[in-house]
């Protein structure tokens, strides 16, 4: 899909199998009725991602992931910028003794369930986005 994009700041860093995951992403989105205008994966480093939430969001901690919904309206087409960090990905994945691939889809599908309304503020909330995550995941080929 061309209306969804992948870049890097500050990381060496190659999503694989990108073709696989844009495929996944299209049809989690199609099927929640999700409209593209335009969706900017960045992926980058701990430390520019902390960056990003200095400057923008006046947070001073490092997040494995920031969401930037640059809608007008709820009901538009999404336009995001997504940003990841990809050492607290790595971090995590060897934390919760997962692989590196899936818990970095797990984060690409938080970031797009936020777009899609989903919440994670409070603790029901939490276990709610957890589980969608799963379900979400369980529809990429690589997870089935």
């Amino acid at each position: 899909m061309e209306d969804i994009h992948f870049f890097t700041e500050d990381v060496a860093f190659e999503l694989t199998s990108s073709e696989t995951t844009l495929q996944w992403l299209t049809h989690i989105l199609d099927t929640h009725g999700g409209t593209v205008e335009n969706l900017n994966f960045i992926f980058c480093s701990d430390e520019y991602l902390l960056k990003v939430n200095r400057d923008y969001l006046d947070h001073d901690y490092y997040t494995d992931i920031i969401t930037f919904d640059n809608r007008e309206e709820e009901e538009d087409a999404l336009d995001s910028d997504i940003f990841i960090s990809i050492d607290r990905v790595k971090d995590n994945a060897n934390d919760l003794g997962i692989s590196f691939d899936r818990e970095l889809h797990r984060v690409i599908i938080h970031g797009i369930l936020h777009l899609l309304g989903w919440n994670d503020k409070t603790e029901e909330q939490k276990l709610a986005m957890r589980e969608k995550e799963e379900a979400c995941l369980s529809l990429h080929p690589n997870y089935k």
